[in-house]
């Protein structure tokens, strides 16, 4: 991977990981298109440049993460996460597995769409508004919704996002505890991807390829990008969902994923 597939690896990465469209489905199409998809280090950066996407959101709402008066909210996002690192430990290998197929990810990037087209609909009367009044049951049954972007290609935000309203969350609401979520969750899945996973059959760890050649700097770089685009993504995400609703990525994801789709069946 040079430098110009790391800074575009990167938008991606900062532009999709917080909309409801699938930031893993986007990157691994352009890394499969770029034929780099391969490569055991394109498979770490993918991961570890959500770590710039992270700081993102506690740039956004530093005033929510850093008020320690504060504790619940913190207990909240610790009992979310926990469905998420239990069943991604348990299921990694086949997470792993699953990526290296783009046609059921396109698959599920169409039916995710679908289900978007219809969810303004079906959760017309929210009750909560804010993330103070959301319980720890609540945040609890959101950390189990996220658990089914552990399917490449359904979104952690748009998983997130759905059982925030099945739980009576208002779209804003909803958004943001995905957003709030999403902090504990990528940086243990960064941590995990950087310290602890191997890679390749010489079962090498991700920090000693960080070490190698010019990868430090293109890791660095990726996440300096992710970090600044991520900001302008979830400022307009926010806008855009409060206007219209989920209808536009829903139309979004069903067009690439059809695209997608008819790509990879002719030419994979």
């Amino acid at each position: 991977m040079d430098f110009i597939q790391a800074i575009f690896l990167a938008i991606i990465e900062g532009l999709t990981e917080y909309l409801p469209v699938s930031s893993t489905a986007h990157m691994i199409f352009v890394s499969s298109y770029y034929g780099i998809q391969d490569d055991e280090f394109v498979k770490l950066f993918q991961t570890a440049i959500q770590f710039g996407a992270i700081l993102a959101v506690v740039a956004l709402y530093w005033k929510k993460f850093f008020d320690f008066t504060r504790i619940n909210f913190y207990v909240k996002l610790a009992c979310a996460v926990i469905p998420a690192l239990l069943l991604g430990k348990l299921f990694d290998d086949m997470i792993d597995e699953a990526l290296g197929d783009p046609i059921p990810i396109a698959i599920m990037l169409i039916v995710g769409g679908v289900v978007l087209l219809f969810i303004d609909n079906y959760f017309k009367k929210p009750q909560i508004f804010k993330e103070e009044d959301i319980t720890i049951k609540k945040a609890i049954t959101i950390g189990f919704w996220q658990c089914l972007a552990m399917m490449p290609g359904t979104s952690r935000s748009a998983a997130s996002i759905i059982g925030g309203m099945q739980q009576k969350l208002s779209r804003e609401a909803a958004a943001e505890f995905s957003f709030f979520l999403a902090v504990p969750t990528m940086l243990a899945v960064t941590v995990y991807s950087i310290v602890l996973k191997e890679y390749g059959p010489n079962q090498v760890k991700g920090y000693t390829m960080l070490l190698e050649g010019d990868n430090l700097k293109l890791f660095l770089l990726g996440n300096v990008i992710a970090f600044v685009v991520a900001i302008i993504a979830i400022k307009g995400f926010i806008g855009i969902i409060k206007k219209y609703g989920f209808k536009p990525w829903g139309y979004y994801r069903i067009i690439v994923g059809a695209a997608l789709l008819a790509y990879f069946s002719i030419y994979k």
